[in-house]
């Protein structure tokens, strides 16, 4: 017999085993190639599930450390990921970052697509940052009085 008790109970468990899932706990990332991660990252941030896509990035970097190709594309995509959180300063920060390796002589060997990326989120950034400052009260903007 259940009792209004057993469905309260199945209930309760069954919405802690959904919000279990939902919370993003660091993932054992496994061993997979440099291509599978990207892959896996791309599929979680399509899903806008950032944690493990950030994941799956920090692997393909701390994996490929040798490799200036795996590891820009790690570094411009975690930037990217803090960028459509919109984590304004610290993608900024991320890209300025992943710029200042191009200041090297060897930086005709680096992938360029990484550089030009990365300078036009920045520019997106800096627009987006000028709208806002705009909209901003305190920077001269009129501001919502809510009167008629």
């Amino acid at each position: 017999m259940i009792t209004c008790k057993k469905i309260i109970r199945s209930l309760v468990c069954g919405l802690l085993l959904a919000l279990s899932a939902c919370v993003t706990a660091p993932q054992e990332i496994p061993e997979l190639s440099a291509e599978e991660l990207i892959q896996r990252a791309q599929e979680a941030s399509d899903r806008n599930r950032y944690t493990l896509a950030l994941q799956y990035y920090q692997a393909l970097y701390d994996r490929n450390l040798t490799s200036s190709d795996w590891t820009l594309t790690a570094e411009y995509e975690i930037a990217f990921i803090h960028y459509k959180q919109k984590k304004y300063a610290l993608a900024r920060e991320e890209l300025n970052a992943l710029l200042s390796r191009y200041d090297n002589p060897d930086a005709e060997l680096m992938p360029q697509q990484f550089k030009r990326l990365a300078s036009i989120v920045l520019e997106s950034i800096d627009e987006k940052e000028a709208k806002q400052k705009k909209r901003s009260p305190e920077n001269g903007a009129p501001a919502a009085t809510g009167e008629g």
